[in-house]
C-alpha cells in the first residue's frame, strides 16, 4: 500500500530473477515511484511518460482532496476524477479500504498498459505489486521475509491464459506498507491490479494470528473479480481460488 519509500535493500528481489534472451530490463524512478520493468525493448522514455501521467493525476487530485490521501476507509466515487483515481476509488470500495491501498497496483497497471503499444510482453513491479502481460507460462516467487520457512521455497505458476494479471502482496513484516495484521505475506491475483493491491491490504489487515487465515479466505470470494489468494503467517499457509503452487 502507498507510494512507499523502499530502499535498494528492501528491493533486493529485483536482482533474483532469470534473464532470458529477448528482454530488456530497466528501472524508472520519479519521486516516490520506483518501478522495475521488463519489456521486449528498452522503453524507459515511454515508461517515464506514463509514470508522470499517473503522478500528475494523483498529485493534482490529492491537492484538492486531501482526504483521498489519508482515508483508511472507502470514499464515494467521483465522476469528475481522472481515470487512475476512479480506478483506485472503485478498488477501495470493493475491498473496503482507503483508496491509497490501491495506488501501487494502479500505477503498475497504468504503466504496463501504456507500454503494451510498444511491446507484446511486459512486467511492471512497483514495491512488490506487479502487472504482468506475458505470452507464455511463468512462475512468480513468493517472498515472505527472511524468517519465513516459505521464502525461497514456493512460487505461483501461471499459464499464458491468465494474462494480463495483477499479482499484489501485502506484508506486515516486509517493507513499509501499512498493515494492521501480522501476516508475513498476503498475495492476491486479479485481472484488476488496483483491486489486487487493495484486497491484499484488506485481507492482510485481518490476519493477526494463524487462526485468522480461515476467516480471511472465507471473505475473499465476496470481493468481486479476485482470482486467488495466498496467505502466509509463521509456518502456516492458506490458499483460495485458481492458483497453482510450485517449488521454486
Amino acid at each position: 500500500m502507498g507510494i512507499g519509500n523502499y530502499t535498494e535493500t528492501h528491493r533486493f528481489y529485483r536482482y533474483q530473477h532469470r534473464r532470458p534472451q529477448g528482454w530488456e530490463t530497466f528501472r524508472v524512478k520519479f519521486r516516490e515511484t520506483d518501478l522495475w520493468i521488463r519489456a521486449r525493448k528498452n522503453l524507459e522514455k515511454e515508461a517515464m511518460e506514463a509514470v508522470l501521467n499517473s503522478r500528475l493525476q494523483l498529485e493534482r487530485y490529492i491537492a484538492s482532496n486531501e482526504n483521498f490521501l489519508r482515508s483508511l476507509t472507502p470514499l464515494p466515487d467521483d465522476p469528475l476524477a481522472p481515470p487512475l483515481i476512479r480506478g483506485m476509488l472503485d478498488a477501495a470500495g470493493s475491498a473496503q479500504v482507503g483508496p491509497m491501498a490501491a495506488v501501487a497496483g494502479a500505477v503498475a497497471e497504468a504503466v504496463g498498459k501504456a507500454l503494451e503499444r510498444f511491446s507484446d510482453s511486459v512486467i511492471v513491479e512497483n514495491g512488490g505489486d506487479c502487472y504482468l502481460n506475458l505470452p507464455g507460462e511463468t512462475t512468480v516467487g513468493v517472498f515472505a521475509g527472511p524468517a519465513s520457512p516459505f521464502t525461497g521455497k514456493i512460487s505461483i505458476k501461471l499459464g499464458p491464459q491468465r494474462f494480463p494479471l495483477g499479482v499484489c502482496t501485502s506484508s506486515a513484516t516486509v517493507g513499509p506498507s501499512l498493515s494492521f495484521g501480522r501476516a508475513d505475506a498476503v498475495v492476491v491475483l486479479s485481472k484488476n491490479t488496483a483491486l489486487a493491491d487493495a484486497a491484499a491490504t484488506r485481507l492482510g489487515n485481518m490476519v493477526k494470528t494463524p487462526a485468522d487465515i480461515d476467516s480471511a479466505l472465507a471473505l475473499a470470494p465476496s470481493i468481486a473479480s479476485l482470482e486467488a489468494v495466498l496467505i502466509l503467517i509463521g509456518d502456516k499457509i492458506g490458499i483460495w481460488g485458481n492458483v497453482e503452487i510450485a517449488p521454486l
